[in-house]
């Protein structure tokens, strides 16, 4: 069963991770267990301190959902050890009918790639040159449906030589190449007798019996009896060669299956093999890809929760299935190839929505799902005094604060506490809730930091400031904004670098200063987006 994953914006805050851990588990809940919670990038302390307070790990990291070889229908065809007769890659690439396999060491890593072209060919070049080179005995016995009648070919492991039929052509003509030969007869003692004599390398006895007395002979030739016809053990001795001896084994073309589809297309242009091996993390051959399994690949299935921005959605999105979104943001431009299941609602927090799903499904969540999903909904609404924030917010989080038997104003000063402390740098505070945003072909980036000492982290602005240069000097943004959002003060601490003028404009600053106070501004979604958008769209 193909994993869905469901998954939040990058730099994901609370809401984001828990909404995606909710709806997860709402969906396996109610009996499709194929969906997994994913994150886009690193948990933040405060995320970490609601997860460790109600026992939760965080969900799965993706980096990208491009479509990789494992995401491709791919043939499992059987693979063969390199030790095998050439008899039996034939006859299994004939009942399985395919053209070529892959061939193994004992580790099951990839030796080689054997094709019916390199049977054929090694066919053709057998006719006219029926000589063998030390063809194990196992092998041939195999072929040959045989055995070994005397002591001496017992201990053989190998058989070189010519391939001689020796039939009667009057008994003084009873003749054959030299010693290194390996002689194929019928009912004839006399041929077997010589063969003895001028210790030949193996007598192949086809359908008939053997006298004992020549068995007795102190010799090392090797004496094999087969019910097979002479022409056809011709054929057969040949076949009992390993297949390491006649498959390719070097300059493969072989894939992982985390490779993407995009590099493997590639490699698949330049060269001209009929199927490529592919291999799993340590080397083993899991299966084979042909040009045909590029042509429609299954795409990586996603549900996006939280957000609806493609500047903000997970690398690759373009070349997933995206199957559901449900949001409390506004519409952004990420499009869809067919018609999908959307959610987007105007509450303070994505887990506010997912609750709701949950009453209306009739499931109650476990009273740790449910601590955790109040703490999302106090987080993202700035302990409800963010203008964002509703009564259903404020509802729902109370009905699950009762359900996980918790504070919200413990879980508040837990979560607003945590984001600042004097051990964590400039550089990891501002990219802990870091959005990027597209308005009007202005590129803006808004990072926010809620605190309940915003004095603490202004002695520290000039950190910031630094930070906000490199970010936009090297995103290539216009704007680089910074909320520092304080809960007890209800106002943000605005700092700004870039396109300065337009925020003063937009935020009627004066002179020439890049920070300033907002009181009641506590949301980047419903406060500071729709300024700058009013501003410049």
């Amino acid at each position: 069963m193909d994993t869905i994953y469901i998954t939040g914006h990058r730099n994901p805050d609370t809401d984001s991770i828990v909404s995606a851990m909710a709806y997860a588990a709402l969906k396996n809940a109610l009996g499709d267990r194929q969906y997994l919670a994913a994150r886009l990038g690193q948990v933040s302390d405060e995320t970490q301190i609601v997860l460790d307070r109600f026992g939760f790990q965080p969900p799965r990291l993706i980096t990208n959902v491009r479509t990789q070889v494992r995401d491709l229908a791919y043939d499992t065809p059987p693979t063969l050890s390199a030790a095998v007769a050439i008899s039996r890659g034939w006859t299994t690439m004939q009942a399985n009918k395919i053209s070529v396999l892959p061939v193994t060491n004992e580790d099951g890593t990839l030796y080689g790639m054997l094709s019916a072209g390199d049977v054929a060919n090694y066919d053709m070049t057998s006719v006219l040159n029926p000589e063998v080179q030390e063809i194990p005995v196992y092998n041939l016995l195999s072929v040959l449906e045989g055995k070994i009648l005397n002591e001496g070919g017992e201990g053989k492991e190998f058989i070189s030589g010519a391939i001689t039929i020796a039939l009667p052509a009057g008994r003084e003509n009873l003749l054959f190449s030299s010693e290194n030969s390996i002689v194929i007869c019928g009912n004839q003692p006399d041929m077997i007798r010589r063969a003895i004599e001028l210790r030949v390398n193996c007598v192949i006895v086809c359908q008939a019996e053997v006298d004992p007395d020549l068995l007795k002979s102190d010799t090392h030739t090797c004496i094999i009896s087969t019910p097979i016809d002479p022409y056809q053990a011709v054929r057969l001795i040949s076949h009992a060669l390993p297949i390491s001896r006649i498959c390719k084994s070097r300059d493969l073309v072989s894939f992982r299956l985390d490779d993407y589809i995009d590099d493997v297309r590639n490699a698949v242009l330049e060269s001209r093999f009929r199927a490529y091996p592919i291999l799993d993390e340590e080397g083993r051959v899991v299966g084979m890809l042909s040009r045909f399994h590029l042509l429609r690949p299954r795409r990586k299935r996603v549900v996006l929760v939280d957000h609806n921005e493609k500047s903000q959605s997970v690398v690759g999105l373009d070349q997933a299935e995206i199957l559901e979104i449900v949001d409390h943001h506004r519409l952004a431009d990420i499009e869809t190839k067919n018609p999908i299941y959307v959610r987007n609602e105007a509450v303070g927090s994505t887990t506010t929505i997912v609750a709701e799903m949950y009453q209306e499904k009739g499931l109650m969540p476990t009273a740790n799902m449910a601590g955790l999903m109040a703490a999302a909904i106090v987080s993202d609404t700035v302990m409800f005094k963010s203008p964002t924030c509703t009564k259903r917010d404020m509802d729902m989080a109370h009905r699950l604060a009762r359900i996980a038997n918790v504070s919200l104003e413990d879980l508040g000063k837990a979560i607003f506490s945590a984001s600042c402390g004097d051990d964590k740098t400039a550089e990891a505070m501002v990219n802990t809730d870091y959005k990027e945003f597209h308005i009007a072909g202005h590129n803006l980036a808004v990072s926010q930091i809620t605190t309940m000492d915003s004095d603490r982290l202004l002695e520290r602005q000039e950190e910031f400031m630094d930070v906000m240069r490199t970010i936009r000097q090297k995103r290539g943004l216009n704007t680089v904004v910074l909320m520092i959002t304080d809960v007890l003060l209800e106002g943000t601490q605005l700092l700004f670098v870039g396109d300065e003028d337009s925020i003063r404009q937009a935020f009627s600053v004066s002179g020439d200063a890049s920070r300033v106070f907002l009181p009641k501004i506590m949301s980047r979604k419903k406060q500071i987006i729709p300024m700058l958008s009013a501003l410049w769209g």
